[in-house]
């Protein structure tokens, strides 16, 4: 990747920082282990398992976002990337490694942007398969709130359709 490439990662992003940092040299590495290039649709899938700065970098260098289907949040509170290509079946974790906490955000940032990708991350295959293709759900209203909602994401409560924010989940302390 070249400054070009990060330039673009930061105006999209809003600024520079090592979060963003660790992102786009993840999509770098990915880039140089499989080969992939950007995503015009669901080629490439992402799954991120963080929900801080560097999927930005991921977002706008690969073309992996929410609204294709093809970025895929896990929260896990894990620097961690998952890549997959469709074409042909490769698959690819980046977990970044712990950072010195003695530098400087500036000074962390340029060590990102410059140290060789296996002193950053651990790679390793996924422990889970290539997500399946994104699906469109037809839209039911919400017997409580009254709102439209994707189908899969609506419960059946005491006989009526209810969206999660209208479901009462049962818990008994567990």
């Amino acid at each position: 990747m070249n400054r070009l490439d990060w330039t673009k990662a930061v105006e999209f992003h809003g600024h520079e920082c090592p979060g963003l940092a660790i992102g786009f040299r993840a999509v770098e590495a990915a880039w140089e282990q499989m080969g992939i290039t950007f995503s015009g649709d669901e080629e490439v899938v992402c799954v991120v398992e963080n929900d801080a700065c560097g999927v930005d970098a991921v977002q706008v260098l690969t073309g992996c976002t929410l609204g294709k289907g093809n970025l895929i949040y896990r929260d896990r509170g894990k620097m961690a990337f998952s890549f997959f290509n469709r074409k042909n079946g490769d698959a690819l974790r980046l977990m970044a490694k712990p950072f010195s906490s003695e530098m400087g955000r500036k000074e962390l940032q340029e060590y990102i942007l410059n140290a060789p990708v296996d002193v950053l991350f651990d790679f390793m295959n996924p422990a889970y398969s290539l997500p399946e293709l994104a699906r469109i759900f037809n839209s039911l209203i919400c017997d409580s709130c009254g709102e439209n909602t994707a189908e899969n994401k609506m419960r059946l409560q005491d006989g009526k359709k209810v969206c999660l924010d209208c479901f009462k989940k049962y818990n008994r302390g567990w």
